[in-house]
C-alpha cells in the first residue's frame, strides 16, 4: 500500500532520518493513516489528533514544551499522553501518539496531522481547498460556497476558510495548486492596469497623429 517502504522502515526501527521535517511528517503521516485503516477508524483517529493540536495544545503550553523537547524523557511523555487520553481517545491515537514519542517526534504532531488529512483526503477523493475572504463568512455561506465551487471544479473539497481584510471585498479560493480570484481588490487591480494601457496608448495615438501632421 505505501510507496517509501524504507522510509516506514527505519521509523519504525526508531532511527533518525535526516528528510526533512515535510517529509518526516508525511512518513509518519501514512503509518498512522495505514494503522487507522486497519482498525477501520480513519477519520477518528485524524480528528482526535487534530483536536490535540488544535483545542488542547495551544491551552496547555507546558504540554506542547515537553512533547517538543528533546530532553524530557520518553517515559514523562508516555505518561503525559497518557493523561491526555483520559479514557477519551482511541487506542489507535494512543498508539500513535506514542510511537511519535519513541522517536522524539512528538514535536512535528501539528505537521503530521496536516499531512494526515491531505493524505486521507487524497485517498476519500476530495481536494483541499482554502476560501478567503475580507470579513468571516456566516456557516450558511460558507456552505453555499463550497457546493458552487464543487460544482464548478467537479470535485468533492476539504475546505479550510481564511479571512483577508486586504481583499476589501468578494473571495479567493485556492484549489490545491490552482487559485481562482474573485477579490475587488484584484479587479480593482486589474482595472487600473487597463486604465494606464488605455492611456499608454492614447499618448501613443497621439504622437502618431503629430507625427503625420
Amino acid at each position: 500500500m505505501t510507496n517509501q517502504p524504507s522510509n516506514q522502515n527505519a521509523a519504525a526501527a526508531g532511527l533518525r532520518v535526516d528528510i526533512g521535517a515535510d517529509r518526516v511528517a508525511k512518513v509518519y503521516a501514512q503509518a498512522i493513516v495505514e494503522a487507522a485503516d486497519k482498525q477501520g477508524c480513519r477519520r477518528e483517529v485524524i480528528e482526535e489528533l487534530g483536536a490535540i493540536v488544535r483545542d488542547v495544545l495551544p491551552k496547555v503550553p507546558q504540554a506542547a514544551v515537553v512533547f517538543a523537547s528533546p530532553k524530557v524523557a520518553v517515559e514523562r511523555k508516555e505518561a503525559l499522553v497518557d493523561r491526555m487520553a483520559g479514557g477519551r481517545l482511541r487506542p489507535t491515537t494512543i498508539h500513535a501518539l506514542k510511537v511519535l514519542a519513541r522517536h522524539e517526534r512528538l514535536g512535528v504532531l501539528a505537521d503530521v496531522v496536516v499531512a494526515a488529512e491531505r493524505l486521507a483526503d487524497s485517498l476519500e477523493g476530495r481536494k483541499q481547498a482554502v476560501f478567503t475572504t475580507a470579513t468571516p463568512v456566516e456557516a450558511a455561506e460558507r456552505a453555499r460556497l463550497v457546493a458552487e465551487v464543487e460544482k464548478a471544479v467537479g470535485a468533492t473539497l476539504s475546505a479550510t476558510f481564511t479571512v483577508d481584510p486586504a481583499l476589501i471585498g468578494g473571495l479567493v479560493v485556492r484549489v490545491e495548486d490552482t487559485i481562482y480570484d474573485h477579490s475587488v481588490a484584484t479587479s480593482l487591480s486589474r482595472l487600473g492596469r487597463q486604465l494606464k494601457q488605455r492611456s499608454i496608448h492614447e499618448i501613443q495615438y497621439g504622437r502618431d497623429r503629430l507625427g503625420t501632421a
